[in-house]
Parts: C-alpha cells; sequence; structure tokens
C-alpha cells in the first residue's frame, strides 16, 4: 500500500514591483537540502541554479524566475522561509544610548515589506537624452543577498552596462539587445561625472526589504531606532 502524501499548504503574497498576487507553497525538506548543498559549494552558478529550482517548484502560479527583479526575489525568498520554518525572529538588540544594555526583540516576518521608492528606471542625461535601466534581478540577488559579495570598483562600469535597456537620443532609440556591451561601455565611459552620478542614484535608491523598529532602553527610558534592510539582515543576526 502506497503512503499517502503529506498535505502542504498554499499561501498567496503580491509581487512589489508589479501587485501581481501570485500563489506559493513552503519550502519541502528536499528543498531545504537542495539550497544547503548548494550553499556549501559557494559556487555562484550552483547556487543560481538552485534558487531558480526551488522558487520555481514553490511558486504555483506561472511565472518565470528570471523575470523577477531583485526585490521581488528577496520579498519571495523571505515569504517561503516564514511560512517553511518560523514566522517570528528574536533578536538580541543593545540599546544605543548606553551601548550596555540588551533588549530581546521579536517580530514577525509575514509583517516585513519592500519599500517602494519614487526612483524611475527613466535616466535623463540631457534634455532628450538618457538610459532605460534594467532592475537587478537573480544574478545581482544570488551575488548580493545570498553570497554576501560586493562588486570591485573595477567592474562597476561593466555591471551598469549590463543593466542598461536603452539608450535613446532625441527620437532615435538603440536596444541594448542590438548592442555589443563594449559599445555601451564606451558610451558610459564619454558621460560626465554628474551624469554617471545620476546613474548611480538610480543603484542606490532601489526599492529595498525593510523593517523599522523602536527599543526602549528599560534603564534610562530613551527610544532607539533600529532598521533592518536586505533579505540577509533578517537571517543568521
Amino acid at each position: 500500500m502506497a503512503l499517502p502524501k503529506p498535505i502542504t499548504p498554499t499561501y498567496e503574497l503580491k509581487l512589489p514591483s508589479t501587485g501581481k498576487i501570485i500563489k506559493f507553497r513552503p519550502f519541502l525538506v528536499k528543498e531545504e537540502k537542495i539550497l544547503l548543498m548548494a550553499e556549501q559549494t559557494e559556487e555562484e552558478k550552483q547556487i543560481k541554479d538552485a534558487i531558480k529550482e526551488v522558487i520555481k517548484n514553490c511558486i504555483i502560479s506561472r511565472i518565470k524566475v528570471e523575470d523577477l527583479t531583485y526585490f521581488d526575489l528577496e520579498y519571495v525568498f523571505l515569504q517561503l522561509r516564514a511560512r517553511s520554518a518560523e514566522e517570528n525572529v528574536e533578536l538580541i538588540i543593545t540599546c544605543r544610548d548606553d551601548e550596555t544594555t540588551k533588549v530581546n526583540y521579536t517580530f514577525n516576518l509575514l509583517n516585513v515589506e519592500v519599500q517602494m521608492t519614487e526612483t524611475k528606471n527613466k535616466i535623463m542625461l540631457g534634455d532628450d537624452s538618457g538610459l532605460i535601466m534594467k532592475y537587478p534581478g537573480l544574478d545581482e540577488f544570488v551575488k548580493f543577498s545570498m553570497m554576501g559579495k560586493g562588486l570591485p570598483d573595477s567592474e562597476v562600469l561593466d555591471y551598469v552596462a549590463s543593466k542598461v535597456d536603452q539608450i535613446f537620443q532625441g527620437e532615435e532609440v538603440f536596444e541594448s539587445a542590438d548592442l555589443k556591451k563594449s559599445e555601451i561601455v564606451d558610451y558610459l565611459g564619454s558621460l560626465t561625472q554628474k551624469q554617471f552620478a545620476n546613474i548611480g542614484e538610480f543603484f542606490e535608491n532601489l526599492p529595498v526589504l525593510k523593517h523599522t523598529f523602536t527599543i526602549t532602553n528599560p534603564n534610562t527610558g530613551v527610544d532607539s531606532e533600529y532598521t533592518l534592510e536586505g533579505l540577509s539582515n533578517f537571517f543568521g543576526m
């Protein structure tokens, strides 16, 4: 006689970038194992493949993982973790006013949201010229959020070039797909520092997973505000 299959609950979440409602189920034990084994290799490709496999397995709605933004993926992953393990996280916070007193703080991961910003992916570099940028996605989620890597200064120009979707001048539009990467790099290299700083603001002000809370020092009565930002700060603290 075949064993019955365990009943797996399903949930809904709203994608921050589009507002689309998608259905998902929690990680299974076998999927936790896939992620753990991939993380132990410390190989970026293996971690990326594992994340794609697990998210595709868990999201019931029809959606392409490759189309999700960086902040979509952080939110989805947070929801999956919360529904799969423990929703409540307990932290031990050191009060800022005396740098000594420690206070326990508990919060529910399901209440954490992506803080949307007014940052637009259309960046004007002149009166009628500019760029349309692509939001960071799966590659950045793996490298920055899951692996905790940074971006060396020597790679900044190449990275920015990889996120350019269109370049426009008046009514002329140049699609990045029709250009060589070296051409985009050369274009970016010819910008003034002020123009390039405008592009930098796009990346600095992207929507982000954020939770802000206040702790009162029981000994002094002083309030201090704290902020958790980015997926890595919600786990392993």
